[in-house]
């Protein structure tokens, strides 16, 4: 039998009065897809960051490959074969893809050669695990989706036989959600090993061929993916039965609250985005908008937000919204109840980090959706 990938002994970490990590094993084994899983707090990220190197546990030992192995810091990790691509991407925004890959790996004094060496590498991985970037992108300027597959090249490139992922699915659509499990199985079977950090029973299900289940900080079962079950794994998480169903009652819709019309918008290449776009939203109602990354989603709650301008009219219980530009920083919209949470969750952490301020200076509490309103 092959040594493990990965094996934590007693891990423990406390931030203060808070135990994160308490006495946690584990064994991951070579060439599989490892879910960790358990309910928001429940330490999964904190365990990864120890591995990682980004936290120093204090107690506990690491074995690598069956070789025990000190990972004081990230480099050591990276030195070890462990990368990670975290919830929140560590790239510079101003930085080309090729720039981000390169920073922190160069060659050599010059960097005209490093990235010479990256970009003929970065061809071959993006064609042997379906990776493709465009290589001179701007950060910035590509969707989330790509900039997760920067970070899983910038790993690759680093040469980590061990890749963390943290949340991955969190920022992605269902669509670029099924195309990154393509891209982990294609990793699987080119013998890489591969830690899910996650609490989407459904993600577990599809991808993972062993599964361990965290609560309070504490480990509380390992077991293979094909035993268990959705209702099994929710059990183990929240330590009672958990019904995996809502019951919705019809919606009654009242009246109109949103209308859009004729809406147009054209990015500064002079490329139309949005295309005489018109509906209507009542009270009381939920309306998806639906389509692949890049067909208009992002500039139309861009405009709805005031963060893009437009032409066309959008009208809200009535009154009509300025679309040119005017209100850039969105203060009519909040003025008018609309409140926008982005696709980047590194925004929506700042609104629940000032929820948190909030509470902690004044001692109350506000609802998410009503603070969105606030920024």
């Amino acid at each position: 039998m092959s040594q493990p990938a990965i094996e934590l002994q007693g891990i423990s970490k406390a931030f203060g009065p808070v135990q994160a990590n308490k006495d946690i094993s584990i064994r991951v084994m070579p060439g599989t897809i490892h879910g960790i899983i358990g309910e928001n707090g429940a330490g999964k990220s904190t365990l990864m960051s120890i591995l990682y190197g980004f936290y120093k546990a204090d107690a506990g030992e690491i074995f690598i490959s069956g070789k025990k192995t000190a990972i004081p810091d990230s480099q050591a990790a990276i030195s070890a074969g462990i990368g990670m691509v975290f919830q929140h991407f560590k790239l510079v925004e101003n930085f080309t893809v090729l720039e981000n890959i390169v920073l922190g790996a160069e060659s050599g004094a010059f960097l005209a050669p490093s990235l010479r060496k990256a970009r003929a590498e970065l061809a071959e991985l993006a064609a042997e695990y379906e990776l493709n970037v465009d290589p001179d992108a701007v950060i910035e300027e590509i969707g989330v989706g790509m900039q997760q597959r920067v970070e899983i090249l910038k790993a690759l490139y680093r040469r980590a036989n061990i890749l963390i992922l943290d949340e991955p699915t969190g920022v992605l659509t269902p669509t670029e959600a099924d195309q990154l499990f393509r891209i982990l199985g294609r990793l699987r079977e080119e013998g890489k090993t591969i830690i899910l950090i996650t609490h989407k029973l459904r993600e577990i299900m599809d991808i993972t061929d062993t599964v361990s289940v965290m609560r309070r900080g504490e480990m509380t079962a390992t077991v293979k993916t094909s035993q268990t079950s959705p209702e099994n794994l929710a059990e183990l998480m929240v330590g009672r039965k958990v019904l995996l169903r809502v019951d919705k009652t019809p919606a009654q819709p009242k009246h109109q609250v949103l209308e859009i019309t004729g809406l147009n918008v054209v990015d500064d290449a002079g490329v139309a985005r949005l295309k005489d776009v018109s509906l209507s939203l009542r009270a009381g109602e939920i309306l998806g908008i639906a389509g692949v990354a890049g067909n208009g989603q992002s500039e139309l709650l861009e405009v709805l937000g005031g963060y893009q301008t437009a032409t066309g009219s959008v009208k809200v219980n009535g009154a009509a919204l300025d679309l040119t530009g005017a209100d850039s920083d969105g203060q009519s919209r909040r003025a008018n109840g609309i409140a926008h949470v982005p696709e980047d969750r590194q925004r929506e952490g700042l609104i629940m980090d000032f929820m948190a301020w909030e509470n902690a200076v004044f001692g109350y509490h506000r609802d998410p959706a009503h603070q969105a309103n606030r920024f």
